[in-house]
């Protein structure tokens, strides 16, 4: 089971919960935010194709 590290999205209305939110204005902008937190947190970056992207750490 993976572990929510981030949650980068262009809706904040639809996003809540105790991982950190990062609201960006564009898709584009969601990307790179999405990847760079990728390399910062060594996560993995999953797009739920609904303007939402979360960074889960699938380690145990």
């Amino acid at each position: 089971m993976g572990k929510i590290l981030a949650v980068v999205s262009t809706m904040p209305e639809r996003v809540g919960g105790g991982a950190p939110i990062f609201i960006v204005e564009t898709e584009e902008e969601q990307q790179a935010v999405a990847f760079l937190l990728e390399k910062i947190l060594d996560g993995n970056a999953h797009d739920l194709k609904n303007g939402t992207m979360i960074l889960v750490d699938h380690k145990d």
